[in-house]
């Protein structure tokens, strides 16, 4: 197939390109490469793909989503065959300071991606959405029955934004698109401003880490590879009508149109404490935890029901996250240039 990718710059961009380019598909990438804070390390991702891609298997294009003749004129050169649609303004406490960026770049580019598709002949969009969606919502596991009409933040509400765009035109068009809404992501070439890569950075330079809700957290983290295998898995059965689909009794994550959404995460609840000493026995090092209370718009936990998404598509989570976190602070280290400390132990004596 040949398979647009948005956003593969970006952490799981990278990753899911890199997993359809070894399978043999030919991947056309797109990326605004913002902010210039991570600017070097998405071109240090977009090397790293190109380091595993054929002559003619790979193409990039830099461009922003939110500039409709651009995202036209991609559609337009290049037969596509289905999309995976990850780029967007990424974080819940960020959005409230800058919520313009996440309008054009989370609404404005999906509108413009759903365009293309449209007019373009796709076969599959599949889109990243976020636990974030839930909320307020209640009780943990957050079901994808239950819906996520309560967000919290601007960031959660684009989200939830556009897994109703998406499904207007799977409805009026006949498009089929999935979502999936990821828990809390983590793994090698992860993004700088995720806990994992703060905290890892902060304990190497003996600097405090903020611990918010002192620290009585607890995320469902998942890891990248379990991520992207679910993103394939999708991207290859596209959607149908659901024949049992009820108006009256709405179902929020099927629809009569081929749409659905579905939570792809761990099912396994890490306390942010444990988290922490996890980073601490890889590094060697101890962190310095600067007490915080909530802030606004934060979960104080978090956790996928992913019934649905095994039964379709038989997809179950494979990476402890003992072992998934080795694995990071290793890459961290190497990127970096780095040593463990004397005394760092490995994911088995974690354990």
């Amino acid at each position: 197939m040949r398979v647009l990718i948005t956003g593969i710059a970006g952490f799981i961009g990278a990753h899911t390109a890199i997993r359809l380019l070894a399978r043999g598909d030919s991947v056309i990438g797109v990326d605004a490469l913002d902010p210039p804070e991570t600017r070097l390390l998405k071109r240090h991702r977009l090397r790293h793909i190109r380091s595993t891609a054929g002559d003619t298997a790979f193409q990039f294009h830099k461009a922003d989503l939110g500039d409709t003749g651009v995202v036209e004129d991609l559609f337009r050169r290049n037969h596509i065959d289905r999309v995976v649609h990850l780029a967007a303004a990424a974080g819940n406490r960020e959005s409230a300071e800058d919520p313009h960026t996440y309008a054009r770049s989370n609404l404005l580019g999906t509108l413009n991606i759903l365009e293309g598709c449209r007019h373009h002949g796709v076969a599959h969009l599949v889109y990243a959405s976020s636990s974030s969606v839930y909320g307020s919502n209640g009780p943990l596991p957050f079901s994808p029955h239950v819906g996520g009409d309560h967000p919290l933040t601007f960031y959660a509400a684009s989200k939830r934004s556009t897994e109703l765009m998406t499904h207007s035109y799977a409805h009026l068009f006949g498009l089929p698109c999935t979502g999936l809404r990821f828990f809390t992501v983590y793994g090698p070439w992860g993004r700088p401003d995720m806990a994992l890569c703060r905290f890892t950075k902060a304990i190497l330079e003996d600097r405090p880490i903020d611990v918010f809700n002192y620290g009585r957290h607890s995320r469902d983290f998942t890891y990248i590879d379990d991520i992207v295998d679910g993103i394939v898995l999708a991207l290859d059965q596209i959607p149908v009508a659901d024949p049992s689909f009820d108006p009256c009794h709405p179902d929020p994550c099927t629809s009569g149109a081929p749409w659905r959404v579905y939570n792809i995460g761990s099912g396994d609840p890490v306390d942010l404490m444990r988290f922490i000493k996890l980073i601490e026995a890889r590094l060697g090092r101890k962190a310095i935890c600067n007490m915080l209370p909530m802030q606004p718009g934060d979960l104080a936990a978090t956790c996928a029901d992913t019934t649905d998404l095994e039964r379709d598509f038989g997809w179950k989570p494979k990476t402890r996250i003992e072992d998934g976190i080795v694995r990071f602070v290793d890459w961290y280290l190497d990127y970096h240039g780095l040593e463990p400390a004397v005394g760092a132990i490995t994911a088995q004596a974690a354990t």
